[in-house]
């Protein structure tokens, strides 16, 4: 009996790898069911059915661009899952190797890139989660500084998340920008890379990201978009325009004037500007002439925009250790048209004048804030007395 004729019969390789892919294929779009919450699965299911998912995208994976991207993709739901869980380091292995497979695939098509460019995002999200506290904001805003800023393990990981994120950047910003979606990723990632240099200490350039992602989300929110793309729009301009209020509070005065010669200083921003140039000492005049206002325009400014400042007198105990003391030397009030060091010296004159002064039984000091309390290092405003310390101390200038 002869042998079949090619094509008929039993399939040939190439048939059972496109069974293959197309199994492969079904299992992924019920996975993408599960994870989006269309279809429900117990825990255990789902977690047996992304692992089998993963083996089953590997080798396909090899020579298919389609496979690899989805590939890095559920590698990436991996992470995500044990980041979760609370396995960093399992997390960052798999995003590592997912961004391995989305990079492979990133080139034959927008959506393999933009499913590429998401993943660098969240590893830089990721790495750098130690340089951040429980509420996203960064634990180091001023950067590396004598007895603070982050330890050399946690600056080496920021910085790789940094690099990720404008790699990111780069991916978004070469897609078609007339297409809306890649305009929102784009001003998305801005957005991320504005938080990743603002956990580095880089606060100017974090600040010049975060006005560049603004300006993306309203040219969106002004091309007339359905409903829910407008939401998206207006709630991510609400967080950044806090995120800018926040970031100003650690400009110095030379960064104002930079970012506003430079047109990275909205308009509704200036009155915060002119409250952080004076909270730092600077003179009226100068502030008009560095933020380049009309002396009115300033003196107005500070005059209807308060801030807050928050205040911590402590003294060191026979055991070393600082003890806060009690109101009135631990709280805050509202000021207007004042310095730190204006407020702070304040306070010294009234401490020292009173019975909690420990006069030179031991040594005291004030630390002064801004909006509220935090790391010495970000103190507007440090004074020591006592034993072998001078009474008077000067403002802080932030970096």
């Amino acid at each position: 009996m002869g042998a079949a004729p090619r094509g008929r019969g039993t399939p040939g390789r190439r048939g059972a790898g496109m069974a293959l892919r197309e199994d492969v294929l079904r299992m992924d779009a019920r996975w993408a069911q599960i994870r989006s919450g269309a279809a429900r699965a117990a825990p255990a299911e789902a977690e047996a059915l992304l692992t089998e998912l993963i083996g089953a995208l590997r080798e396909p994976a090899r020579t298919d661009p389609e496979c690899a991207a989805r590939l890095g993709l559920r590698l990436g739901d991996l992470a995500a899952r044990r980041f979760a869980g609370g396995d960093r380091a399992g997390a960052l292995a798999a995003v590592e190797e997912g961004l391995r497979y989305g990079g492979q695939a990133a080139g034959h098509a927008p959506e393999y890139a933009r499913w590429y460019a998401r993943g660098l995002i969240n590893q830089g999200v990721w790495l750098a989660w130690p340089l951040s506290d429980e509420v996203r904001l960064p634990r180091h805003p001023l950067g590396p500084r004598a007895g603070s800023g982050p330890s050399a393990m946690e600056r080496a990981a920021g910085e790789r998340a940094l690099d990720l994120t404008r790699a990111a950047v780069e991916v978004w910003a070469a897609l078609d920008q007339r297409d809306p979606v890649n305009r929102r990723g784009l001003a998305q990632a801005k957005v991320f890379l504005g938080d990743r240099l603002a956990e580095l200490g880089s606060a100017e350039e974090a600040v010049a990201w975060a006005v560049d992602a603004e300006g993306g989300f309203r040219h969106l929110l002004r091309a007339a978009p359905g409903a829910e793309e407008a939401q998206e729009a207006e709630e991510a301009l609400d967080h950044i325009g806090r995120q800018l209020e926040l970031r100003l509070r650690f400009l110095s005065f030379d960064s104002l004037v930079s970012l506003r010669a430079r047109g990275l200083l909205p308009e509704p921003l200036l009155p915060q500007a002119v409250v952080a140039a004076r909270i730092q000492g600077v003179a009226e005049p100068e502030i008009a002439g560095g933020l380049r206002l009309d002396a009115e325009q300033v003196r107005t400014m500070l005059e209807v925009t308060p801030w807050q400042a928050v205040w911590r007198f402590e003294v060191r105990g026979p055991d070393g250790l600082w003890n806060v003391q009690g109101h009135p030397w631990h709280g805050r009030t509202e000021v207007r048209n004042g310095t730190a060091e204006d407020i702070g010296n304040e306070l010294i004159r009234g401490f020292t004048a009173s019975a909690d002064c420990p006069g030179e039984g031991a040594p005291w000091r004030l630390l002064l804030w801004w909006h509220e309390e935090g790391d010495p290092a970000g103190a507007r405003f440090r004074a020591a007395g006592g034993p072998d310390t001078a009474p008077e101390g000067t403002a802080d200038t932030p970096s």
